[in-house]
């Protein structure tokens, strides 16, 4: 095993981790020299590659110097964090990059405390020195005042620091030196990380921490091997804590060589493999010998706090666009994903209605447009934060919150966010006549926060946040300051209408999209919700006037994304999702229905005082 390394690659979103895999796959001969390569090979999905960020880890290697190095992709967003959680036990260490212009930043820290807290050897590589206005001795202070912050230990304090540029393709060790190759890098992976410690003379245990389906071979377990050795046909018990115990076989062992799994007989302790032939494998299983049944306990994984209700699609145009619509299309998918997504959580409110949980709006959103891609077809409600009950009182989720935005704009964002009951606890000065903020806010302050801060600031701001604690509620946080224009009929929207329907207020939809009795096609100006007839033809008759004949101007309808959506529905409101489209609507379609659903909270918020 001296001929053996593993590492996973830890950064915020965008700092370059994915490039530099990119980097040092190309320098280890993984592609041939006429091979057409795109850039982020690691991003292998379509969203990964849409949104420009890591999803979901992944494993790769390069051999350098005669020694495998096993590489692990992991995601820099924390809402994404279960994927590096899951992951920490494949490794020895990690590699973290750092952006030399921005410095440490929010995921930074959350990843990275993942790491040490679960005892990894840290390497740290500045990235991005040829970037204007890099200043890397700065970037790295600020990484030892976070190791300190973290709480790590003297081993940890102690890491060796490389600079370079990803993007260029070179590593130095030392500021000034002449940049040629990664060579650097790898060097310092080799020298100080050290091989596995795991013991092939052992029994056999190898914990799966990932898990990928093949159409060919079924689901395929992915894991290292904690001790002994593993061969193909080879008769093994997969069990977990909680009392599983199912005798199986290995029918395929593979190891991982560049971007591709290669088949093998045998494999030793300390390497990480895929195993395919074992139906019921699932994330946190252990693979025991027959005669030494000793499952590995799994990482703890923090707890979901936003959470969302899935439910069967009943709109008027169900059915048309999606294939997979009934509840039980809904409830087995759902239930496939928990077994990879281990941050994931759902529970059965009934036959038709699934709460969802998760990390964030992003982990939901991801969730909810994957679906989509497959042909599912549901409605999804508001996001709410998950309350605990601590010490007999009600608390919720409360995050940090840091903001990046320019001077005169900094006086806004800090109204809107006091606004949403958030904490004004840092304020620093940033590159040029930025201004860096740091908020403690309620997760429910930060639903829909994201396009009014974009708004407020004219596109310039820039946001992140992290879990931070649970504590007592913050109190009340206004909703949506408009109401709705909502269909008062079905049919196709037309010109005519809509030109009616734009002077109260901003519309979501253009001329010759269909339309039901209930949906949303649009804000209202005012904090009421209004029914418009979209539908109304201009009745035609023989008197003409001047200018009557004129072509109508309408306004460019305002295009609603997925995370706009999600962001805009109030908690009577549903989003429509299918492969097609997005359609906002209200719960209750018919009007009359909805005042009397209103008359009866009111009646009921009465009783309750």
């Amino acid at each position: 095993m001296q001929d053996l390394r593993n590492i996973a690659i830890i950064a915020h979103v965008d700092h370059g981790k994915t490039t530099l895999v990119d980097k040092l796959l190309k320098q280890s001969g993984v592609f041939r020299l006429n091979q057409p390569v795109t850039e982020r090979v690691m991003d292998s999905n379509d969203l990964e590659r849409e949104r420009g960020i890591t999803i979901l880890s992944k494993n790769t290697s390069v051999i350098y110097r005669d020694t495998k190095i096993n590489i692990v992709d992991t995601p820099g967003h924390a809402d994404f964090g279960g994927e590096v959680e899951r992951i920490v036990r494949m490794v020895d260490g990690v590699l973290l990059l750092v952006d030399a212009f921005e410095g440490p930043m929010p995921q930074t820290r959350f990843v990275l405390s993942k790491a040490l807290h679960a005892g990894l050897k840290p390497i740290v590589m500045i990235n991005k020195i040829d970037r204007e206005g890099a200043d890397p001795a700065a970037s790295l202070d600020k990484v030892l005042d976070l190791f300190i912050d973290l709480d790590a230990d003297e081993s940890q304090l102690d890491f060796p620091v490389v600079y370079g540029s990803a993007r260029e393709g070179y590593a130095i060790r030392a500021l000034g030196d002449e940049p040629v190759d990664m060579s650097p890098l790898l060097d310092m992976i080799l020298s100080e990380l050290s091989p596995p410690a795991d013991d092939p003379a052992q029994p056999l245990r190898m914990m799966i921490s990932a898990i990928d389906y093949d159409n060919y071979v079924g689901r395929i377990g992915i894991g290292r091997i904690s001790a002994g050795t593993i061969a193909k046909n080879q008769e093994a018990v997969l069990c977990n804590p909680q009392g599983k115990e199912v005798r199986v076989k290995i029918n395929t062992l593979y190891t991982y060589e560049g971007l591709k799994r290669a088949e093998t007989a045998e494999a030793a302790a300390g390497e990480i493999v895929a195993v395919s032939g074992i139906e019921d494998i699932n994330i946190g299983d252990t693979i025991c010998h027959p005669e030494a049944i000793d499952p590995i306990p799994f990482v703890s994984i923090d707890e979901p706090t936003i959470s969302m209700n899935f439910v069967v699609n009943d709109s008027p145009m169900a059915g048309r666009e999606g294939s997979l619509v009934t509840s039980r299309h809904l409830r087995d998918r759902l239930m496939r994903e928990l077994l990879s997504n281990v941050s994931l959580r759902v529970e059965e409110i009934s036959p038709d209605c699934f709460k969802v949980s998760g990390r964030g709006e992003l982990h939901l959103s991801i969730l909810i447009e994957t679906m989509r891609r497959e042909g599912y077809e549901f409605a999804v409600t508001r996001p709410e934060v998950i309350e605990k009950i601590i010490d007999g009182k009600r608390c919720e989720p409360l995050e940090q919150l840091f903001v990046e935005v320019p001077e005169e704009h900094m006086g806004v964002v800090i109204e809107g966010v006091g606004q949403r009951r958030g904490e004004l606890t840092s304020m620093t000065s940033g590159a040029g006549s930025t201004m860096k903020l740091e908020f403690i806010i309620p997760a429910r302050g930060l639903i829909g926060y994201r396009s009014e801060l974009l708004t407020a600031t004219r596109g310039t701001g820039v946001i992140n946040h992290v879990f931070d604690h649970y504590a007592p509620l913050k109190g009340e946080i206004g909703a949506r300051s408009r109401g709705a224009l909502v269909a008062s009929e079905a049919g196709v929207a037309v010109a005519y209408g809509l030109y009616n329907a734009q002077e109260r207020g901003t519309l979501f939809i253009g001329a010759g999209v269909p339309v039901y009795e209930g949906m949303i096609v649009g804000e209202n100006s005012r904090s009421d919700d209004i029914t418009v007839n979209i539908c109304k033809r201009k009745q035609l008759t023989n008197t003409r006037a001047s200018g009557s004949d004129e072509a109508l101007r309408l306004t460019p309808p305002t295009i609603m994304s997925l995370e706009k959506c999600m962001e805009f529905i109030n908690r009577d409101e549903l989003l429509e999702v299918t492969p097609l489209s997005l359609r906002l609507r209200k719960e209750y379609l018919k009007k009359e229905e909805r005042h009397r659903q209103e008359k009866i909270k009111h009646k009921a918020a009465q009783a309750a005082e």
